[in-house]
């Protein structure tokens, strides 16, 4: 009797090694998942920038030498000395409680690494102080290392308010209007205005809001503004923050709003052109020149050679006393000849005698007597 081979059997005999992969399976499956979810973090880890320092307490006048790593290849970054701060807690205050006068800017490599020297100075906070390193543009990092400041005061962080959630509930808006100044250049000025909700079960307390101004395609110039005020949980307050640009700015504007790492909201501005600053360059194109015309003009009247006529007129005898003083009357040569004859005429009639009607020559004259008349 011969014995068979097909799939029947072939499943007979593959059944023992197949229970036992289903068996070693479910152990094998934590370590696997770990194993996947592991690089992920390990590269994050790796990609994460970091900052660390030659010293960790010096005295005001001091140097120390901050040194990076894993940042963005050619990015540019800030180095502050800030106070009330901590590595696990950031920036309370945000750069206000900085010493802004003695940052320092640094570029990173292509690597994403730099060293640059820092000069201690006293933070307007108390301590804790930390070295706070941030990128200027593109995409925001940050990154802390705790430093002491030795003989700077210390003081214990504010009481921590997490929990609280800030959110915009209403569309912004700017206010405000530009005056005549505007119009010649000077800085325009607007409140950017908006109604924001507390979400979490927490009070915020003086929230730090970052005021972004763009223009064209260039990335947003962010600056601080703190608003003094709390806002319960459940809470909406309506909070107003002024907004300057440059002077002589006109054209398009992109004005955002960020409270913490999100961008809460975005404003179009427009600005019309200082027509004034036009105005005032053109009317000065044409009155100096106009000026220097005069002032030559009054200058060549002044250097030129008299005339012949004005010689004589200068000689000429003054009139008699009496008219001193008073404008001479001038008369057309014309006129002054009738006069003339009128005068004479006058005096001629004045020596002739006098006739009446009745005693004229004419009429007493006899009449002459004819030929042969008697």
């Amino acid at each position: 009797m011969t014995r068979r081979t097909g799939p029947e059997t072939l499943r007979r005999a593959a059944s023992p090694a197949r229970l036992l992969a289903l068996a070693v399976l479910p152990a094998l499956l934590p370590a696997l998942f770990l194993s996947v979810l592991a690089v992920p973090g390990a590269r994050a880890a790796e990609s994460a920038p970091t900052v660390s320092l030659s010293k960790k307490e010096a005295g005001m006048g001091g140097e120390i030498t901050v040194s990076g790593k894993g940042w963005r290849g050619e990015a540019l970054l800030m180095l502050l000395l800030c106070g009330q701060a901590t590595p696990e807690r950031g920036v309370i205050g945000g750069t206000n409680s900085c010493a802004n006068g003695a940052g320092r800017a640094v570029t990173t490599d292509e690597k994403g690494a730099f060293s640059k020297k820092l000069p201690v100075a006293e933070p307007p906070e108390p301590c804790p102080c930390v070295v706070h390193v941030a990128t200027v543009t593109g995409e925001q990092a940050s990154a802390d290392a705790a430093f002491t400041v030795a003989g700077h005061p210390t003081a214990e962080l504010p009481r921590r308010t997490g929990g609280g959630k800030l959110a915009v509930l209403a569309a912004t808006r700017l206010e405000g209007d530009s005056s005549l100044l505007t119009w010649f250049g000077a800085p325009p000025a607007r409140r950017l205005v908006f109604t924001v909700g507390n979400l979490g079960p927490a009070p915020v307390e003086d929230p730090v809001f970052e005021i972004g101004t763009a223009h064209g395609v260039y990335a947003p110039q962010w600056e601080e503004r703190q608003w003094r005020g709390t806002v319960a949980p459940g809470a909406r307050a309506r909070i107003a923050l002024p907004v300057e640009l440059s002077a002589g700015a006109h054209g398009d504007y992109q004005i955002s709003l960020r409270y913490g790492k999100k961008v809460l909201a975005e404003q179009p501005w427009g600005i019309g052109r200082p027509w004034g600053v036009t105005l005032f360059w053109v009317l000065l194109c044409l009155v100096v020149p106009a000026a220097v015309f005069r002032i030559g003009m009054a200058v060549v009247d002044r250097i030129r050679p008299r005339t012949v006529g004005a010689h004589r007129t200068a000689g000429a005898r003054p009139g008699p006393a009496v008219s001193k003083g008073l404008p001479r009357r001038t008369t057309p040569v014309a006129r002054t000849a009738r006069s003339a004859a009128a005068a004479d005429a006058d005096a001629t009639t004045a020596v002739l005698p006098w006739f009446t009607p009745d005693s004229a020559p004419s009429e007493n004259r006899p009449r002459p007597t004819t030929k042969g008349q008697a």
